[in-house]
């Protein structure tokens, strides 16, 4: 059985910042520095396999470094194969985005910068994770919205939100990093969504879950994203839905099966 893969992309800078540092993966494309703006909402459809993947990315460490190495996470995760081992092209994908932020941050003399990330690739038989930071993944199936990322968070002051532990851009002489990875299975009709805390920390989970049920698939992105504004909008906000579904086979296949 094949499946396909329906998305739909948001991403806004917020009512409080200035700069977006945000950017995503999703159908191939990504924010390119210095490039046209892409249009939201960006949807289509494509085949689990090949190019198959999903991320998003919220830079920190000042406007246009925060910016820059989101930018750099986003430009190697467009190179991840869903053909291949997802677990292998994800640990490949952390260790190169590092490495690639920490040496632009060395050569502009940039003492900090980096981003989170959070990453599925869409293989033919399972799906694979990777994430580092807050920027969170969900599935959302039979109206239950689930966490299946895990936040990488460090001891924080009491009634502050605390600070990472974990992130893209750390030197390997200060911080070996250690992104969550996992793989399993998906099934046609799961949603998953992949969003940076700018949608987290405006909406309660409840009321994610509620819009989801309650909304189209094509409207739904955008649903989430205004509610995130009515709230407040103090961060930049990216927000990736993936709807999983079976592609109908051909009358040969279901004549006489497909080949195993």
């Amino acid at each position: 059985m094949n499946y396909r893969i329906h998305y739909s992309c948001v991403n806004h800078t917020g009512k409080c910042r200035s700069v977006n540092q945000d950017n995503f993966i999703c159908g191939g494309r990504f924010m390119e520095e210095g490039k046209e703006r892409v249009i939201f909402p960006l949807s289509g459809c494509q085949s689990c396999g090949g190019n198959a993947v999903a991320g998003v990315f919220d830079g920190m460490g000042g406007e246009e470094c925060g910016e820059t190495a989101a930018w750099i996470a986003a430009r190697r995760a467009a190179g991840i194969s869903a053909e291949r081992d997802p677990l292998k092209e994800l640990e490949d994908f952390c260790r190169d985005a590092n490495g690639q932020i920490c040496t632009w941050a060395e050569k502009h003399e940039i003492r900090s910068m980096g981003t989170t990330a959070a990453v599925l690739v869409f293989g033919k038989r399972e799906i694979g994770l990777c994430n580092i930071g807050d920027s969170k993944i969900f599935r959302f199936a039979q109206n239950r919205l689930e966490q299946i990322s895990v936040d990488h968070y460090a001891v924080g002051v009491y009634g502050r939100k605390p600070p990472l532990s974990q992130n893209l851009g750390i030197p390997e002489n200060e911080l070996l990093i250690d992104p969550y990875l996992a793989v399993g299975s998906y099934s046609g009709g799961d949603v998953y969504l992949l969003c940076s805390d700018g949608l987290t920390d405006m909406m309660e989970r409840e009321e994610i879950a509620r819009t989801l049920a309650d909304t189209p698939f094509e409207e739904a992105a955008e649903r989430l994203l205004n509610r995130a504004l009515e709230n407040g909008g103090k961060d930049n906000i990216t927000i990736l839905l993936c709807r999983i579904e079976r592609e109908k086979a051909s009358l040969f296949e279901r004549l006489f099966g497909r080949n195993k």
